[in-house]
């Protein structure tokens, strides 16, 4: 198996199932609704925020595999719109699956070629090492949903 079909398995298995953490970002989020989502607890980001935040990121790495140039900001990533309802949460959601499954498309059909190449500018680093951090950033997140996750219905606030 080439290096970006791997990358893109890899990715594929955090959002949808099959890692070997047996943890998934489409079924941790499936039986959550947009109150528990928007619960704070503590002084942690919400667990919608995180939803949009992960998705910032694989949306700009993306739209780079697309052959845009790179336009994302640190200070942006967490500036989620309210949600104040069932379907603003489903479409959030939706929305974070859908451009992981596009992102996953575009990683498998990457050149490996590509891999070793700047990602979009130099300060960045190559290919593998942006595609490897979206997973590695996906996971991490992915454990404090969890854990958001196990508080909210756990106190049942929601």
């Amino acid at each position: 198996m080439t290096t970006t079909k791997q990358l893109s398995k890899h990715f594929r298995d955090v959002h949808f199932g099959g890692n070997w953490t047996s943890v998934n970002l489409k079924d941790t989020l499936a039986d959550i609704n947009w109150k528990q989502a928007t619960t704070k607890v503590y002084d942690l980001n919400t667990i919608a925020v995180l939803v949009f935040h992960i998705n910032y990121y694989v949306s700009a790495i993306l739209k780079v595999l697309q052959g845009q140039p790179l336009n994302a900001h640190d200070k942006f990533s967490f500036d989620l719109p309210p949600i104040t309802t069932e379907e603003g949460w489903q479409q959030l959601v939706s929305k974070a699956l859908t451009a992981a499954e596009e992102l996953a498309l575009q990683i498998e059909n990457l050149a490996e070629a590509k891999l070793d190449q700047d990602f979009d500018n130099p300060k960045y680093g190559n290919y593998y090492r942006n595609l490897l951090g979206v997973i590695e950033h996906t996971h991490y997140h992915l454990g404090q949903i969890s854990l958001i996750k196990k508080i909210v219905k756990e106190t049942k606030t929601a």
